[in-house]
C-alpha cells in the first residue's frame, strides 16, 4: 500500500523541529498565535472529558494551550525527532499521549474523539483529500475538526500571486539542499527578506494603513526568531500544495463535515467543521 506521506519531507520537518523547538518565542507571541489560529475553534466543548487529538503536533506547541483544558489529547506525528521535541515541552501535561504514526497509520478507535485539528500539515502529504477523510472517521458524530492548510491566494491581487511564483520558484531550489545548507539559506532569507518587510508593513500600520496586502505583513509583530523557524518551514519544504477556499470546502464536505466556517483574518485558511450526524 501507497503510504500518504513523503520520508523527505518527514524527515525535513524533524530537522526543522529539533532546531527550532519553540523554546525561544516569547510568551505572548506563542499565546498571541495560538489565539490567531484557534480563533473559530469552539471551546466551550472542551472539559474535564473531552479527549481529541493533535495531527501533526511537531513541536507541541498548540498541545500545550489545548491539553490543560481536556482529559486527554492525543499528539500524533509521523517525525520521531519532532515527538521528542513536544515530549520533552509538554512534560508538565501528564494526559497527552504520543504516537509516532503517519495520518494512515494512526492507532486511535472509530468514532472516538470529541474533537480533533491538524494545523500547517495536510498539506504537505501526496493525498490531502484522504489525509481529511482520516481525520474525521475518528471524531463522533457532531464533533469538531480544525484544519489549517495552505491558501492558493484566491482573495488575494494578480501581483500578489506573482511573488508567490517567484518564491516557490526558489523553495523548489533551496528545499533539495542537504539539511546544513537548506538551513544556512533559509536564515538568510529570514534577515533580508521575512524581518525588513515585516518592519515596513508595521511601520505602514503605524501610520493608519492597513497593511495586510503588503508582503510578510503577518509578521509585523512577530519574533525574528518566529521568521527564522518560518523560513524553513517555507523553504525548506520539498512538497507544498495550496487550496482555494471552495476547494477546502470541497474536500471537508467529501469527507463528512458539514456546519463549516472559515477565519476572515490571516492566517489563512483555517477552517472549523462538524461530523455530520447520520
Amino acid at each position: 500500500m501507497n503510504k500518504n506521506y513523503d520520508e523527505k519531507v518527514v524527515a525535513d520537518f524533524g530537522h526543522e523541529w529539533s532546531v527550532f523547538d519553540q523554546s525561544d518565542v516569547p510568551e505572548h507571541e506563542l499565546h498571541d498565535t495560538f489565539k490567531q489560529y484557534f480563533s473559530i475553534f469552539p471551546f466551550n466543548i472542551l472539559n474535564e472529558h473531552a479527549e481529541g487529538f493533535d495531527l501533526g503536533c511537531g513541536s507541541g506547541r498548540w498541545a500545550r494551550f489545548i491539553s490543560p483544558m481536556v482529559r486527554k489529547l492525543h499528539c500524533i506525528d509521523p517525525s520521531s525527532k519532532a515527538l521528542d521535541v513536544a515530549r520533552k515541552n509538554l512534560t508538565e501535561s501528564k494526559n497527552c499521549s504520543f504516537y509516532l504514526a503517519s495520518v494512515d497509520e494512526i492507532p486511535l478507535t472509530d468514532n472516538s474523539m470529541d474533537f480533533g485539528y491538524s494545523l500547517g500539515v495536510l498539506h504537505h502529504i501526496p493525498d490531502t483529500q484522504k489525509g481529511i477523510d482520516q481525520c474525521v472517521k475518528f471524531l463522533k458524530p457532531g464533533a469538531p475538526l480544525l484544519l489549517y492548510l495552505y491558501y492558493a491566494f484566491d482573495n488575494r491581487p494578480f501581483w500578489f500571486k506573482y511573488i508567490w511564483y517567484i518564491s516557490d520558484v526558489l523553495r523548489k531550489i533551496v528545499s533539495i539542499f542537504p539539511n546544513k545548507i537548506k538551513y544556512f539559506i533559509c536564515q538568510i532569507i529570514a534577515a533580508v527578506i521575512y524581518f525588513p518587510l515585516a518592519k515596513i508593513a508595521l511601520l505602514i500600520e503605524k501610520f493608519g494603513i492597513n497593511p495586510s496586502s503588503f508582503p510578510l505583513s503577518a509578521y509585523r509583530n512577530k519574533s525574528l526568531y518566529t521568521m527564522r523557524t518560518d523560513a524553513l518551514d517555507r523553504f525548506g519544504t520539498r512538497l507544498e500544495k495550496r487550496f482555494t477556499q471552495e476547494q477546502i470546502m470541497k474536500m471537508m464536505i467529501n469527507a463528512g463535515l458539514d456546519k463549516i466556517i472559515f477565519n476572515s483574518n490571516e492566517p489563512y485558511w483555517c477552517a472549523l467543521g462538524f461530523k455530520t450526524i447520520v
